[in-house]
């Protein structure tokens, strides 16, 4: 979750909200993950495997569903890794963003070829280091921005302006549920995922809001709004522009961390569609020496930097909140059929049915653009579904004569 979304998204998040919306729309989000959150830890408990919703969907509601949720999560984290690949260029080189974003996506895909092992004790080093960054933001917009508080409650902004920002700032949360696609490999399931997943969102929403509440203290919501780079601008702000390079370097080696990650993610759910035939088969190839998707892995890649050339981040965070808010409403869905928690701790369908109202209210609040691509982009995704489905039938029909 501490990842591109925190380094970016106040901006965009700002100009849909405007005024007082902002802090508004954080904690509807912040509401909207948890029930999400809550939907897939316990569905991960009761399916502890690799695939997170696209087994969920596929288990509980049918193979279309698990389909639609696979096919959402890799064109929504495509975008995912765009937006991070632009916030790359925007912290380190913002006059010539888009390449520097195509040439961080090249070097994370040359290295994710070659294979690469993800360790515990790396991820612990990066959230420390993203953790130390934030800090130096907060500290300094505190003590020298100053934080003014009656800029929390500057008049602009309307319902669905706030909807709209929920909607933008669901982009910064996604991650929580990486607990529960990563099942398979967590000790004692039905009882740490649970704990872990909400505990993980509490923790990280602490930290966004302060971060909203000093990046809004500082530059006023019109500012921020405008903003590509806001943490660099709080720092500035309070007259310390030395730290700004301080800020720019922390967040390049964050996101690329994140992003490194996030394509071999999308990469190896692309096997997985591809080896049941939900994607093209040609796409299922393992590279016989370094055992990485590497036809996947470089497919991903070409999508990622046709985005990066073609969109803006924005558009980019857009496109990603619209089709990763149907995945997880398809995990709400499916969190729908379980009935009652084992231990009783949670009304599991009263969590359930708000998750699922709540993304799909995000969702066709989105900009008017993103909307259209997102569910455009699940439309053809279906229609691709349906010509296979139906190719499969007519084959069995001559099998059988």
């Amino acid at each position: 979750m501490l990842g591109a979304g925190v380094f970016v998204v106040f901006g965009p998040a700002a100009a849909a909200a405007g005024g007082t919306g902002l802090l508004p729309a954080l904690v509807l989000a912040a509401f909207i993950a948890f029930c999400n959150a809550t939907s897939s830890a316990l569905l991960a408990a009761r399916y502890p495997e690799s695939g997170g919703t696209y087994v969920y969907g596929r288990e509980r509601l049918g193979p279309f569903a698990g389909f639609v949720a696979g096919w959402g999560f890799v064109v929504g984290k495509t975008a995912s890794c765009a937006a991070m690949a632009l916030t790359i260029g925007a912290y380190l080189w913002p006059g010539q963003a888009r390449l520097v974003a195509v040439g961080a996506v090249l070097a994370v895909t040359a290295v994710n070829l070659r294979g690469i092992a993800k360790t515990a004790t790396a991820t612990k080093l990066l959230v420390v280091l993203v953790l130390a960054v934030l800090t130096v933001v907060a500290v300094v917009g505190v003590v020298g921005g100053p934080v003014r508080l009656d800029r929390l409650g500057e008049p602009g902004g309307s319902a669905r302006g706030v909807l709209t920002a929920a909607g933008l700032l669901f982009f910064a949360f996604a991650g929580y549920a990486r607990i529960a696609t990563l099942g398979e490999e967590v000790r004692d399931p039905h009882r740490t995922i649970p704990r872990a997943v909400p505990l993980a969102l509490g923790l990280v929403f602490v930290i966004y809001l302060v971060l909203a509440v000093v990046t809004l203290g500082v530059l006023g919501a019109d500012r921020l709004a405008g903003s590509a780079a806001p943490l660099v601008d709080v720092v500035t702000a309070a007259g310390l522009p030395g730290l700004a390079w301080v800020v720019r370097a922390g967040a390049t080696i964050a996101v690329v961390g994140v992003l490194l990650s996030l394509v071999a993610g999308v990469g190896r759910t692309t096997l997985a569609m591809a080896r049941r035939h939900d994607l093209p088969g040609a796409l299922a190839a393992v590279h016989r020496v370094r055992q990485v998707p590497h036809r996947a892995e470089v497919a991903v890649a070409a999508v990622v930097i046709v985005v990066v050339l073609l969109g803006d981040v924005r558009q980019a965070i857009g496109f990603s909140s619209c089709t990763v808010l149907v995945y997880y409403a398809i995990t709400n869905a499916a969190a729908l059929t379980l009935g009652r928690d084992p231990d009783r701790r949670l009304p599991v369908r009263v969590v359930a049915g708000l998750g699922l109202v709540g993304c799909l209210l995000l969702a066709v609040n989105l900009p008017l653009g993103s909307v259209l691509a997102g569910f455009g982009v699940l439309a053809v995704g279906a229609a691709w579904y349906a010509l296979r489905a139906g190719h499969r039938r007519s084959g069995q029909r001559l099998n059988r004569r």
